[in-house]
Formats: structure tokens, sequence, C-alpha cells
């Protein structure tokens, strides 16, 4: 299937990081559907719920103001039913997927989620000489930002949702570049780090 033609969701999760014993956990989850190649109007904020366990002191956001909120939230496997169809029967998008994924497959370990699209290793295969390829320096960089803060007035960077909304923008930056037009979906599943690599090696050696 054409990626324009798709119906994806863009996803995001806000985690705690790993801190001694206690395992990383979302703590909020973001997510935005893009269907025929635009970003729309339906999006999910969530927060998620997290006991009394200390979070990394490098974990992103503002998870220190928001104890009270995490602790009476729902946890991810208690959104489920409610949540099953964002998730169920079309193509997930995130900037580096690791973590989605992880999260995701732990709330549902019987579905077979995906396919995943990964902008990060999607950003790595289009601007390979970029020195870097975090979420918040491609948008920066491409002159996205704007339509991020329109999209999601008064969040910042690291909150989930608008992060979600940055994934859905600069996927849809990818089809607004030359030949793009009938990529399809199973051409950006998979893309592996090391053909990434391999370009970056490949640039330098020619230089």
């Amino acid at each position: 299937m054409r990626l324009r033609d798709a119906e994806l969701v863009a996803i995001d999760f806000e985690s705690t990081g790993v801190v001694g014993a206690h395992p990383n956990e979302p703590w909020q989850l973001g997510m935005v559907w893009i269907t025929g190649g635009t970003v729309t109007g339906r999006a999910c904020s969530q927060w998620l719920r997290v006991g009394e366990r200390p979070f990394n002191r490098y974990a992103p956001g503002q998870h220190h103001q928001l104890r009270a909120e995490l602790a009476a939230a729902p946890t991810l496997g208690e959104l489920w039913p409610e949540l099953q169809g964002w998730w169920l029967g079309h193509p997930l998008v995130a900037h580096n997927i690791g973590t989605e994924r992880s999260f995701l497959t732990q709330a549902a370990p019987l579905h077979a989620l995906g396919p995943w699209i990964d902008t990060l290793q999607v950003a790595r295969h289009v601007y390979p000489r970029l020195p870097a390829h975090g979420l918040e320096v491609l948008l920066d960089h491409l002159g996205l930002m704007g339509q991020v803060a329109e999209r999601c007035p008064g969040l910042l960077p690291h909150d989930a949702l608008f992060d979600a909304v940055g994934c859905a923008v600069l996927l849809i930056h990818f089809l607004s570049l030359p030949g793009w037009a009938e990529v399809e979906v199973e051409a950006l599943v998979g893309l592996s780090a090391t053909v990434y690599r391999q370009e970056r090696r490949r640039g330098r050696s020619q230089n």
C-alpha cells in the first residue's frame, strides 16, 4: 500500500528511565492519526500510572510536577479495551521505535502489532549527512516546529502528544519530497542502522 493512502498512528511514550531495580515504565502516552497523507484532528494524550518509584534524573518532561496525577492514572493494560483500535490493524509510526514497541508489546503480548515505521531510520536515510537525527533537532532543522506547535498549543517537546504529532509531521514531510508520491509502507518497514552507517562511511570517503 502507498504510504500516502494508508491509515497510520504515530505514537510516543514518555518514560521513567531505569533506576536501580526499577525498570523503565511509561508515564505518558501520546498518539495521533495520519490519514491520506495528513495529520488528522483525532489525537490522544493520556497520563499512565506510576507508583512510588524514582525517575531517572535524565528522564525528560514534567513528571516531577505530576506525581499525584500519575498515581491516580490507569495503566497501559487497563486502557487496552478502550484504545486497542488505535493499535491493531494498521501501521504504527514512532521516532526510534524501540521504546514504543516494547511498551505496547508488554501491554498486549498476544497481539501482532505493526508493521512499524521508524522515522529516525527514515531520516537517517533521507538526510545521512546531518550530524544528529533526534526528533527535536530534525523539526528545527527542517522548519517544521511551527507546524507542530500550531497543532499542540501550549505543549513543548518531550510531551508525548507533542512528540507524536512531531513524528507525524516529519513523516508527512518525507511524503512531500521528490519521488515519494509512490513510496509504499513496506519500503520503510525494517530500515536498519547498518545501512545508514554504510551510507555515512561512503559519503565520507567521497569527500
